[in-house]
């Protein structure tokens, strides 16, 4: 069919959106007297403060404007009217495909060798392919006579347009002409140095909107690969060199991706100037060495710890982000269930005792003890903690670092915290049979104690203090609780679909086919993810916690003293109600939170 040029206005998206029952009359006259106050707080907000002349960002494509203004699809607010959901229509109304961009199967060079960035923002598209008589643009305007004419002139190649979202172009045309074209213009201006600038420890991250041009490059290529990072969600950023060049991998809900590469003469200027802003010895390239940075996302700070090492090929660089809206939810946000929080919320309101937490490494065990500390924090109390090293600086706490090489362990640091008139310490691990024993110790003589343990579930953290010399009987009249904790990847909400177990699949979770069916063909319906672009194609996408708390009654007390296995306390812990990780889990996969093989992949040794 063909299309009729002309522009795609606010009025023209709003009367197609009506005629697809997207939108309904009264949310179009609603529309129409909301848009001008809608469309200036947008530029408001992109611009951060007063518009600037002439800026090619100042258009605010109408599906922008229409998804800020929260509509439910169909007047339904349960079905939040998207970008993609009205582009989708727009597609179909001019007869072109609409595509999900997927800057994982893009090629990031062709775009900025083929069109300036001022014409890709002007006009909103993005050369995704390319070959000699032809290229394929992704645009959110299909409408613009315009930009055919003008997108002939410049590559002098067909035009072959596919629709997108707005935003996910302008996010791409970011990625590929800001942070790969700074590395590209860093790699040409990189001759064996560069100026690092200042040594400051606080660092104000521009906007993306103002990083100029003029500014060196491995500095805008730096800027934009934390803004990249904290966009995705990403908690560690690892900058490993290699033989020929540099890799770039982020991880993002547990998972490393690799999302960049830099040419190896780059490598260094990129350390070096993250080196600087954590205030590290540049000098130093053979021993490892840590620091911080501290920066704005938003109205709230982000912490980025920064590790260096030195390997075969170059310095290694890992930074832990530490971004507070992941990592200091409330006690009531990781992810227990009902039953479960009652009874952790009756461990943090006893006035003394022990508590542990426990769990391998990366499975939210800072995240949730942040949490109990923060939910009994008040004027009243002195919290202390004792962390290798502090991950991330809360102003309620009293927070310490161990230092070993000053001989300020956590058994140290402990006795000395205990003299400071703490009403709550928390011990960020404990590793020895000293720091175990003081830890029981402070238990006994009236704090409440919350502490970490690397056990595979509750039950062994018991037997593994025992097996560190703690005094069984002092053990059983401090012990108040464990808390042991998974973390599961959540189906992604855009690409979920419902599907069923197998018998087979029931059976290795360890679930009964006979109780949750009638006849030969028991059924359980779960979610799983597709993939899409948002999720990475993984079918998931954010995490939440799977917990196992055990609590300390009588008859465990009675096991504790009789130094009894792990089997044993565990058999009480089920008979009193405990449910395990695994069941903790299969739980939150019954409602559709989580996947089958999440389930087994977290679960695999409990």
């Amino acid at each position: 069919m063909a299309i009729e040029r002309r522009a795609l206005t606010f009025d023209y998206l709003c009367e197609l959106l009506l005629t697809a029952n997207l939108l309904t009359s009264d949310q179009v006259r609603d529309a129409s007297v909301r848009e001008e106050r809608e469309r200036a707080r947008l530029l408001r907000q992109r611009a951060g403060g007063p518009r600037k002349r002439g800026s090619v960002d100042e258009a605010i494509h109408p599906a922008e404007l229409l998804a800020a203004m929260g509509y439910g699809a169909a007047g339904d607010a349960r079905y939040p009217l998207t970008e993609r959901m009205m582009m989708q229509q727009v597609a179909r109304q001019v007869g072109l495909p609409f595509i999900d961009l997927d800057p994982l199967k893009i090629d990031a060079k062709l775009a900025p060798q083929l069109l300036s960035r001022p014409f890709a923002r002007r006009h909103t598209a993005l050369i995704i392919a390319a070959d000699d008589a032809s290229v394929t643009v992704a645009v959110a305007d299909p409408l613009n006579r315009s930009l055919v004419d003008d997108l002939v002139t410049y590559v002098r190649r067909n035009p072959k347009l596919v629709i997108s979202t707005p935003s996910d172009i302008q996010r791409l045309i970011t990625d590929f002409y800001g942070f790969r074209g700074a590395v590209a213009a860093a790699e040409e201006q990189v001759t064996g140095g560069v100026d690092i600038g200042n040594l400051e420890r606080y660092v104000r991250l521009k906007r993306v909107e103002e990083i100029e041009a003029t500014d060196s490059h491995v500095v805008n290529a730096v800027e934009y690969l934390l803004h990249y990072a904290l966009d995705q969600r990403a908690s560690d950023i690892h900058i490993e060199p290699r033989r020929d060049q540099s890799t770039v991998r982020m991880r993002i809900d547990g998972v490393l991706h690799p999302v960049h590469s830099l040419p190896k003469a780059v490598h260094p200027a990129v350390v070096s100037r993250l080196k600087t802003l954590a205030r590290l010895d540049i000098a130093e390239k053979r021993r490892p060495q840590d620091g911080r940075i501290k920066t704005a996302r938003g109205d709230r700070e982000v912490e980025l710890r920064v590790s260096t090492i030195s390997t075969a090929f170059g310095e290694k660089m890992v930074i832990r982000v530490f971004d507070p809206e992941n990592v200091l939810r409330d006690f009531s946000e990781l992810g227990m269930f009902e039953k479960q929080l009652e009874t952790a919320e009756r461990f943090l309101a006893r006035p003394n005792g022990l508590l542990l937490v426990t769990g391998p490494t990366g499975s939210g065990k800072t995240s949730s003890l942040y949490a109990a500390l923060r939910s009994v924090a008040s004027p009243e109390v002195n919290i202390v903690t004792i962390e290798d090293p502090i991950e991330l600086i809360v102003d309620v706490f009293n927070q310490v670092a161990v230092q070993t090489k000053l001989g300020l362990t956590f058994a140290e640091l402990l006795r000395h915290v205990l003299r400071q008139d703490p009403d709550v310490v928390m011990v960020g691990e404990i590793r020895d049979a000293e720091t175990a024993t003081i830890a029981v110790q402070a238990a006994l003589t009236g704090h409440l104690v919350m502490a970490t343990m690397h056990t595979n579930d509750a039950p062994t953290a018991i037997t593994r203090l025992l097996e560190l010399g703690v005094d069984p009987f002092i053990l059983s009249s401090t012990l108040v609780g464990v808390v042991a904790q998974r973390l599961v990847r959540l189906v992604c909400p855009t690409c979920r679909i419902e599907t069923f177990l197998t018998p087979d699949q029931m059976s290795l979770i360890g679930l009964d086919v006979t109780e949750l069916g009638q006849g030969e063909s028991p059924q359980l319906m779960v979610a799983t993810g597709e993939g899409c672009v948002k999720c990475r194609s993984t079918g998931l996408l954010g995490r939440t916690g799977v917990f196992e708390v055990l609590d300390v009654d009588d008859k465990i007390r009675k096991l504790i003293i009789a130094k009894a296995s792990s089997k044993e306390i565990l058999k009480q812990g089920r008979n009193d109600g405990l449910m395990t990780l695994r069941e903790a889990a299969i739980r939150k996969l019954a409602k559709g939170l989580t996947s089958f093989e999440e389930v087994l992949r977290v679960t695999v040794d409990t």
